[in-house]
C-alpha cells in the first residue's frame, strides 16, 4: 500500500496541470503470449533511462491510430509482432521526466497485443532488457498501480 500512496503523492504535486490540460499522452502495448489463463505471459521491458520495469509505450505518431502506435512500440522496443486490439484495455499514469528536466503527468492508452513472434534484433535491441512472465510476477515488478492492475487483469481466473 505504502506504494501506491507514494505514487499518489507524486501525481498530486501535478494536480494543477492535470486540471489545466497539461497531461501528456502516450500508448502503449500489453504484450501477451498463450491462449490459456494457466499459461499466459506477459512481457516487460527496462527504461531507457532509469532501468524500471514496464511495457512498450510511445508518443502519438501521425497517420497511425492508437492500436497501430501499440504495435509499432512493441516491435520498436521489444521485437514483438504481433496484432493489437482496436479496443482500449486500459489506463494508466506516472510522471515522465523529459529531456528539458521538467516532469509532466502522463497518461498511457493500454493496448493488447497478441503475439504472433518475437525477433532478437530490433531497434531498441542494445537498450533495454525484456523479461516474459506470469502477470502476477509482472505486476508485483512494476511501480505504477494502475499497471499492476491491468496486468492483474490480464491473469484470468486461474492465477488471480
Amino acid at each position: 500500500m505504502k506504494r501506491a500512496l507514494s505514487h499518489l503523492s507524486r501525481l498530486a504535486h501535478h494536480v494543477q496541470t492535470i486540471v489545466n490540460g497539461g497531461v501528456l499522452e502516450q500508448f502503449g502495448a500489453l504484450c501477451v503470449r498463450g491462449d490459456h489463463p494457466g499459461e499466459r505471459q506477459v512481457l516487460l521491458i527496462t527504461t531507457r533511462e532509469t532501468g524500471r520495469w514496464t511495457i512498450p509505450k510511445g508518443w502519438p505518431i501521425q497517420g497511425l491510430s492508437p492500436h497501430e502506435v501499440a504495435e509499432r512500440e512493441a516491435w520498436e522496443e521489444a521485437g514483438v509482432k504481433g496484432r493489437a486490439k482496436k479496443s482500449v484495455f486500459g489506463h494508466y499514469t506516472y510522471i515522465k521526466a523529459l529531456d528539458n528536466g521538467r516532469r509532466l503527468p502522463a497518461v498511457v492508452e493500454v493496448h493488447l497485443v497478441r503475439v504472433k513472434r518475437t525477433k532478437k534484433r530490433f531497434p531498441e535491441w542494445r537498450q533495454r532488457k525484456l523479461a516474459w512472465m506470469t502477470p502476477s510476477q509482472a505486476a508485483s515488478m512494476v511501480a505504477e498501480p494502475e499497471l499492476k492492475s491491468l496486468l492483474t487483469r490480464v491473469a484470468g481466473p486461474d492465477e488471480k
